[in-house]
């Protein structure tokens, strides 16, 4: 078996969560990973995330889905500039996210994602509205990049 690069673990665990596959995403995580959106409390250990996107899959109500902008790997730090969409009902909200992963081991140990609350904030909005006016919320980027590493 081929391993793969850390930049593939993570985009593999992304394009998973956005396929609300949580089985296969977290088969990408260490068993004592620690996971924070700054700002909000951090979630430690597979088992406890896997409860937060666990519940997203039980759901046809609740999802989510990415589009990338860029990708960049330091050994086995690999950051990620998205744009993330949660979708609660017919609503999308969609914001900037900047993502902090480690790999090691081929699984991610250490997921921090970073984004503004007013940017957030925002993506309700144009969320609530595209409900009504579908041309307020813009489409997604693509999900991959051209970067080395990433096929």
């Amino acid at each position: 078996m081929t391993s793969r690069t850390p930049d593939r673990v993570v985009t593999d665990f992304l394009d998973a969560l956005a396929r609300d596959d949580s089985s296969a995403a977290m088969a990408d995580l260490d068993e004592n990973v620690v996971y924070t959106n700054v700002g909000l409390p951090t979630v430690r250990g597979k088992r406890n995330v896997a409860k937060v996107f666990g519940a997203m899959d039980a759901s046809s109500f609740a999802g989510f889905d990415y589009g990338m902008i860029n990708v960049a790997t330091d050994d086995t730090v690999v950051l990620t500039e998205r744009i993330d969409e949660i979708r609660l009902g017919p609503v999308r909200i969609r914001f900037w996210v900047c993502g902090r992963f480690e790999v090691l081991d081929g699984a991610i140990a250490v997921w921090r994602d970073y984004f503004d609350f007013w940017d957030f904030t925002k993506g309700i909005v144009r969320g609530l509205v595209g409900v009504v006016v579908p041309s307020a919320v813009q489409s997604l980027p693509p999900r991959t990049v051209d970067v080395p590493g990433i096929a």
